[in-house]
């Protein structure tokens, strides 16, 4: 498939790369996975770098570390939930706000439909912090209370007329989710999208209910100023953490054989090479396709024309996103390659951003090493 001349520069570089990084504290450690090929032919390489904290009980990352995927929940466990229920046709894109789900939609809220939420199209803000009105209440009582003020909150432009990235879009089809479905949104997404793949020990919600898992190695986050510490296998997101963990936006956590195999396999599905037994792949392809004039596709983002993460020679057909904990994926469909990076970049501050810089040039080093 590639020499192992190619495969050895690569290892070369991306040693360099991370090495760097690590000094240059862009985060303390890191974990890449980088998949070619389709089926049964793909080849997989993974990569581990640095520790998991820049304090004394360092661990070093491995296999076995897992991540807050924070924002990759919403390609990978709420929009692959979306396309379950569409298979199963209890939803369609072309359906409103108040078909989709119970409340009092009013003015333009009753034209918002199941593709404008997908698409970041909708008309909502990018984001609120609802936490504020939810400490102190139990997990139940802050979702309930944050619901009811997103079902009242102003839209900020004309639903179709833009795009605008938005964590409350995504946080209403995780309730949409749980409305037409019947079960909590971490029990579908395991038993509907995770299960028929065996990844539900790679990939889930870290519940605050006593869900989360025991015995697991995990990545430390923040030190979050209003938790009062740093947070390791607790949800970083401050608005998902007050709903329990679970959340249309955020919540997902996952190493890094989970994600890889994930993403892995979408491109075999995209290739006709894999069938998922609960949605259908011709549904799967035109979710990868753009909407409007935007990046954005349904659920995932693509490419930007200049300055992308995905680096300079990234396909425009290729689909990913980003998790704003430091985690990410590419999937260049042309090349038949996949490529994730998961890390800490939070760790322990968030105004550390540069990881902004790394990605694409972790990127380029990847296809040029492996394609031009």
């Amino acid at each position: 498939m590639f020499s192992t001349k190619r495969i050895s520069q690569l290892k070369k570089d991306i040693e360099s790369l991370f090495e760097s990084a690590t000094t240059n504290h862009i985060f303390p450690g890191a974990v890449l996975g980088i998949s070619f090929g389709l089926s049964h032919e793909k080849k997989k390489l993974c990569f581990f770098y640095g520790k998991h904290s820049y304090f004394p009980d360092q661990i070093n990352t491995a296999k076995e570390t897992y991540y807050d995927l924070a924002s990759l929940t919403k390609p990978l466990a709420t929009t692959l939930a979306v396309l379950c229920l569409l298979k199963k046709s209890i939803v369609s894109l072309n359906d409103t706000l108040p078909s989709l789900l119970a409340g009092d939609w009013d003015g333009e809220k009753k034209n918002i439909t199941l593709k404008q939420l997908l698409s970041h199209c909708s008309g909502f803000p990018a984001y609120r912090p609802y936490y504020e009105i939810a400490k102190g209440l139990s997990f139940q009582e802050a979702k309930e209370k944050i619901f009811l003020q997103l079902f009242k909150e102003p839209l900020v432009y004309h639903p179709g007329s833009k795009s605008e990235y938005s964590d409350l879009g995504f946080m209403l089809l995780g309730r949409i989710i749980e409305e037409k479905s019947g079960i909590l949104l971490n029990e579908y997404v395991a038993n509907n999208v995770l299960k028929p793949l065996g990844l539900e020990e790679n990939l889930w919600f870290g519940a605050l209910d006593g869900g989360n898992k025991k015995g697991i190695i995990f990545a430390p986050t923040e030190n979050c100023p209003w938790r009062k510490k740093i947070l390791c296998g607790e949800v970083h997101d401050d608005n998902c953490y007050v709903m329990g963990g679970v959340a249309g936006h955020a919540g997902l956590f996952g190493n890094i054989e989970g994600v890889l195999s994930l993403t892995s396999f979408l491109l075999d599905q995209w290739y006709g090479r894999a069938a998922h037994p609960n949605y259908a792949n011709k549904d799967l392809a035109s979710f990868f396709a753009r909407v409007g004039g935007s990046t954005w596709a349904l659920g995932f983002d693509t490419p930007a024309p200049t300055a992308s993460s995905g680096g300079r020679y990234i396909s425009e057909k290729s689909v990913g996103h980003l998790g704003f904990t430091g985690t990410s994926f590419w999937i260049d469909y042309p090349r038949k390659l996949s490529m994730v990076l998961l890390s800490n970049r939070v760790h322990p501050d968030r105004n550390n951003n540069k990881i902004k810089e790394f990605r694409p040039v972790l990127h380029d080093s990847i296809i040029k090493n492996l394609y031009l």
